[in-house]
């Protein structure tokens, strides 16, 4: 029987790589981390979910300035925004969460923390700085990074991805995106709100294009409201340098245009991390999206797991996250446990947030499932109106058997409302219990028990129940147009 270094060893300290690494010591295996990078963390920590949603709060707090009149309040002078501030405030934040993923923490744990680019030399041994080290499993969870911009006319630009955008030293007076995913739809927002004239260039015809389009459309209609500009069905042609930036040739549907950037942000997805690993040489299957992975989160090579971005599936922290914790019940516990996507959330955190779980529309038409849509409007919501935020909707989408299919929310802190529906759909809760569970007033989570209460309404208070309780209790049934007397 083959002896190794380490029971299991994982490449990646991301949110996917620290969940194994930390459940799998906690449980006495013994661990090995490798992270190429200088802290551990990953892209969620240093370049995306934290850093983002800092800047994100800053801008809503700045942008919010601007209607104080609108709740009675005497208006407020803006100054210009100093952006070295925000860069600072970010940091600083990032340090604050940084002790929770320290080299510390995860050594208390028994995880044996090493820096470094390691590469497969066979499917149980690496080579790290000359050095080579066996495990009997293998965790490949090294995340993904912005793809680089494609495009005969874009040999030349001058760009921004995540990694850069969070720490410039000054507001850009102009800042084109390439793109218009949640990335950047986030930025696009947040930037135009500190001060920067912002367009996105997107080259199919809808923002946040796997959301249902109405629901993107009423993102893009707010946005716009606040000076965002959107180039849709767009693609950059060519490129040419100015002294105070860039200026983009774009081809669109009306002809060509330019467009001046200070600086340009590329947000056109993500590809994985695998450069450099050695994957092909031990015949660990992979595309350009991804390390192709079963259910169990197993490579071809059933000792090595690939959870998180690198597989390409979902790019969402959470989703790493989980996926962890499966690897760790089929490599430790030898349990075969499989990854449950089923009611998979995610929220893009514009304003209002978009946040969505389970099938909406657009995917429920690509199934050939049929459908009914019951919607509740955050206009009528009385603490939405109370606190100015009645922009949004949330839509329910039931089966032909009336059985959830998922829901969408946009509004108000949508993401932290869509909490409720993550428990509910999770646990198998009906409806009905939904709609008689007691909600604290006002709050804009009754917008949950509403739309379960409309989808209900039409049940008990149909005309077969009204028969039967007046047949059964004699009622006299309803007054006839009471409002004449008024």
């Amino acid at each position: 029987m083959a002896t190794y270094d380490y029971d299991l060893a994982i490449i990646g300290g991301g949110a996917a790589g620290l969940t194994v690494a930390s459940g799998a010591a906690q449980l006495g295996a013994r661990t090995l981390l490798i992270e190429k990078e200088p802290a551990l963390g990953g892209d969620c920590l240093h370049f995306g979910c934290v850093p983002s949603k800092t800047l994100i709060h800053s801008a809503r707090l700045y942008h919010s300035l601007k209607s104080c009149a609108d709740f009675g309040l005497p208006e407020v002078e803006q100054r210009p925004v100093d952006f070295s501030r925000i860069a600072e405030r970010i940091r600083s934040v990032i340090a604050t969460i940084q002790e929770h993923d320290s080299v510390q923490r995860f050594c208390r744990l028994g995880v044996d923390v090493r820096f470094g680019a390691p590469r497969f030399v066979d499917e149980h041994q690496i080579d790290l700085d000359g050095k080579r080290i066996s495990a009997r499993s293998w965790v490949i969870a090294t995340g993904s990074s912005s793809t680089r911009p494609h495009g005969a006319g874009l040999s030349n630009l001058s760009y921004l991805t995540n990694k850069e955008i969070f720490s410039l030293n000054h507001l850009p007076a102009s800042l084109v995106i390439l793109g218009a995913g949640p990335i950047a739809i986030e930025m696009a927002q947040a930037f135009c709100r500190l001060g920067s004239q912002v367009t996105v260039i997107q080259r199919s015809s809808q923002i946040l294009s796997k959301e249902d389009q109405d629901l993107a459309d009423a993102v893009m209609s707010a946005m716009e409201a606040e000076g965002v500009r959107f180039l849709l069905n767009a693609v950059v042609i060519g490129v040419r340098k100015k002294e105070n930036g860039q200026e983009l040739v774009v081809a669109t549907g009306a002809g060509e245009e330019t467009v001046l950037a200070e600086q340009v942000l590329v947000a056109q997805g993500r590809s994985p991390n695998i450069e450099g690993l050695g994957l092909t040489e031990i015949g660990v299957a992979h595309t350009a999206a991804g390390i192709t992975v079963d259910s169990r989160m197993r490579t071809n090579h059933g000792h090595i797991y690939a959870p998180g971005d690198v597989n390409g599936r979902f790019q969402f922290t959470h989703a790493a996250g989980h996926e962890g914790g499966v690897v760790v019940a089929n490599a430790v516990f030898r349990l075969p446990r499989k990854v449950n996507t089923r009611w998979m959330p995610w929220c893009t955190y514009c304003d209002p947030e978009l946040a969505s779980i389970g099938m909406n529309e657009k995917r429920a038409k690509e199934a050939g499932i049929t459908y009914s849509v019951w919607t509740e409007e955050f206009a009528v919501n009385d603490r939405a109106i109370a606190q100015g935020e009645g922009r949004g909707k949330l839509k329910l989408l039931l089966d032909g058997n009336e059985n959830p299919l998922g829901v969408q929310i946009l509004g108000p802190v949508a993401g932290e409302i869509l909490g409720e529906w993550v428990a509910v759909l999770n646990s198998g809760m009906k409806l009905s219990a939904l709609a008689g569970a007691i909600h604290p007033y006002p709050t804009l989570s009754e917008i949950n028990k509403r739309v379960a209460g409309s989808y209900l309404s039409p049940k008990i208070f149909s005309s077969t129940v009204r028969k039967g309780l007046k047949l059964i209790f004699q009622l006299k049934g309803a007054v006839d147009n009471p409002c004449s007397r008024i």
